[in-house]
């Protein structure tokens, strides 16, 4: 299982990012504390085109992103 976690430095600006964060913006606040506290499992990350099929979201159009 691939795990990716932040030194101790790393999570401190994390939390200090969710401090500053938090009265504009709660959902953002509560990810970096999340990441802080409790890394990333990478075994359950997915890429960009995964989320798109799941979500019924049409191809991506290349054209479209160098426009």
């Amino acid at each position: 299982m691939a795990h990716l976690t932040f030194s101790e430095t790393e999570q401190r600006e994390l939390r200090e990012a969710a401090r500053s964060e938090f009265p504009g913006n709660p959902a953002l606040a509560y990810v970096l504390e999340n990441l802080a506290a409790e890394g990333i499992d990478l075994d359950r990350c997915q890429d960009w085109d995964d989320i798109r099929v799941e979500q019924g979201l049409p191809e991506r159009d290349e054209a479209a992103d160098v426009a």
